[in-house]
């Protein structure tokens, strides 16, 4: 260690390489300082950059040149660009693409404008047209429709299922269970074909009950004074059908009578067997009347009414009978027969005389919120009363 301190330090020159030893022998120990390069070499670096510098400024530089668009290849089933425009002009048309017309419509092309219709000036036009043929009688003929032999055949030809549907005994779907099952008849025979078709002569039966094609409708009536129960009159009365026309599309009958001086419930339908069990006695539907009398009712042929009186046809009890007021001249009288004038009857037959008669109840139906000469349709709820009453 102690022979090595005082070797001399070995030095490098400036611009060897390294790893080269240094052949130069100087006395005094190298130091860190760094050595400034020549003039002549910093003269000679400028210059090399200044020409490396020019040649690539050169080379970046090229001609400007006017770019325009060049054609696409032509491709099958492609559209052919065959516009041109070059940098920095105006822009006045899209190029077209084609021979396809272009979908922008130029100003100059657009159609003008329609001008709105006056619907009420040409309705006017029309009005005057007609009231002026129709003062000179010239109608325009309508054009009669020529029916083949097929639609004449075809015509009021109604499936099964619809027209079991109609008549309201059940759905469409369940009525084609009724065809399958054998439970339908037509003219007294069973049939069970789907999509059978009968006529509007044809007689339908589901067991018992006739059907009929209409849906059934229910309308009840209260009655005025002054009109007769019945459909079509010879001697031009005022009957009962004049205050139910145009209630409904399907055709309606009265079931019952009431007399033309007497007023009240009237019930309308056109549902056959409904009409056959409310009129016939074995059913027993109960009727009240509120009955006005000439003068009062004397309790011994309250009584004798209570009782029963026996008339011309037979013997007639009532359900039930009450002084309706004090006055005793206006009576309640609850009846199940259907004979004629049969309520006027029996208190003729006891000496007293019917001044007015309005039949307040008919199976369970009242005159409730209906006023005279006033019809209304049955509830669903009123309809299914009166089928549980008749059964």
């Amino acid at each position: 260690m102690e022979e090595n301190r005082g070797d001399k330090p070995k030095t490098r020159q400036f611009g060897a390489k390294r790893g080269t030893k240094s052949t130069a022998k100087t006395e005094k120990p190298a130091t860190r300082s760094r050595r400034k390069p020549a003039e002549k070499d910093v003269k000679e670096e400028k210059e090399v950059k200044r020409s490396f510098r020019s040649k690539t400024s050169t080379n970046d530089k090229a001609p400007k040149t006017k770019r325009t668009f060049s054609k696409p290849k032509e491709e099958e089933g492609g559209r052919k660009f065959t516009g041109t425009r070059k940098f920095g002009a105006k822009r006045t048309e899209k190029p077209s693409f084609g021979d396809k017309p272009s979908f922008r419509k130029k100003e100059t092309d657009a159609a003008p404008r329609k001008k709105r219709r006056d619907v009420t000036a040409e309705s006017e036009i029309l009005s005057e047209i007609v009231a002026r043929r129709q003062r000179e009688g010239r109608v325009s003929p309508q054009k009669q429709k020529v029916l083949s032999l097929t639609d004449n055949e075809n015509q009021g030809l109604v499936r099964l299922n619809k027209y079991i549907a109609n008549a309201g005994i059940c759905s469409r779907r369940e009525a084609d269970v009724l065809i399958t099952t054998g439970a339908i008849s037509v003219n007294d025979e069973i049939v069970t074909e789907l999509g059978y078709k009968v006529r509007p002569t044809d007689v339908v039966r589901y067991g018992d009950h006739v059907l009929q094609n209409e849906k059934p409708v229910y309308l009840l009536l209260n009655k005025p004074k002054d009109y007769i129960t019945t459909t079509d009159d010879e001697r031009g009365r005022k009957n009962v059908m004049d205050l139910v026309r145009g209630a409904c599309k399907e055709r309606i009958y009265p079931v019952g009578r009431l007399d033309k001086n007497t007023t009240g419930l009237l019930l309308f339908t056109n549902d056959g067997d409904m009409t056959k069990k409310l009129t016939h006695p074995k059913h027993g539907i109960q009727k009240t009347y509120s009955a006005e009398l000439n003068k009062k009712f004397a309790n011994i042929d309250m009584c004798a009414l209570r009782n029963g009186i026996e008339l011309e046809d037979g013997i007639i009890t009532p359900d039930e009978v009450e002084y309706v007021d004090d006055s005793k001249k206006v009576i309640g009288i609850t009846i199940h027969s259907g004979k004629n004038r049969i309520v006027r009857r029996i208190f003729e037959f006891l000496g007293y005389e019917v001044v007015k008669l309005d039949r307040v109840i008919f199976a369970g139906l009242t005159k409730k919120d209906l006023p005279r000469g006033k019809w209304r349709f049955l509830t669903q709820a009123e309809i299914n009363i009166l089928k549980m009453t008749v059964k």
